[in-house]
């Protein structure tokens, strides 16, 4: 068992005893959390280390053996608790990168509403670094994060239909980082 989950260390490991057999989504996974410390700055001292864990579980919902809705949000913050996670990077887990509009496609959203959304800077960090961040890991400005997202995704597919509904809240939650460390908004 790991350290405390919601420390990057804790986070890190237990990560890594799930996601690495998924190849893109392990390497996606370790480039989140590097992209979280980069943009930690846009939150308060107390709270980079829980910005850390976040990004490193933040699609630990996709490990097979945790696979119960098949929406990894739900399932990463499902599983998280149960191990006695604290309630915040739970929550953050389930709410990331605009889960709730997968949700509304999936059927889940009351599920999801469980877990109450934080509209914070951490939350805003999280997205930022999950949208700046493709599928291997690779770089992108958010709208060509984005444009990947919606050419993976088959139009009309949940994925698609969310992230199409999602785009500006996402893009809201980047600027909003991107103006806290008083840089540009990371959009092309």
């Amino acid at each position: 068992m790991p350290s405390a989950l919601d420390t990057p260390q804790g986070a890190a490991e237990l990560t890594e005893s799930l996601l690495p057999p998924l190849g893109n989504r392990w390497l996606h996974t370790q480039a989140v959390a590097a992209r979280a410390r980069e943009v930690s700055a846009a939150v308060s001292e107390e709270d980079r280390d829980l910005l850390v864990a976040a990004a490193w579980l933040h699609d630990i919902g996709y490990a097979p053996q945790l696979r119960e809705t098949g929406f990894h949000p739900l399932d990463g913050a499902r599983y998280l608790e149960r191990l006695g996670a604290p309630t915040r990077l739970v929550r953050l887990v389930a709410h990331h990168s605009g889960a709730v509009y997968e949700a509304e496609q999936r059927g889940l959203t009351a599920e999801l509403a469980e877990y109450e959304r934080e509209d914070s800077p951490v939350l805003d960090a999280l997205i930022c670094a999950d949208m700046t961040t493709g599928p291997a890991g690779q770089s992108f400005d958010f709208d060509g994060r984005i444009d990947e997202i919606l050419e993976r995704y088959e139009a009309g597919s949940e994925v698609h239909t969310a992230i199409s509904a999602a785009r500006p809240y996402l893009a809201a939650a980047v600027e909003r980082t991107s103006a806290r460390l008083g840089v540009g908004s990371g959009r092309s």
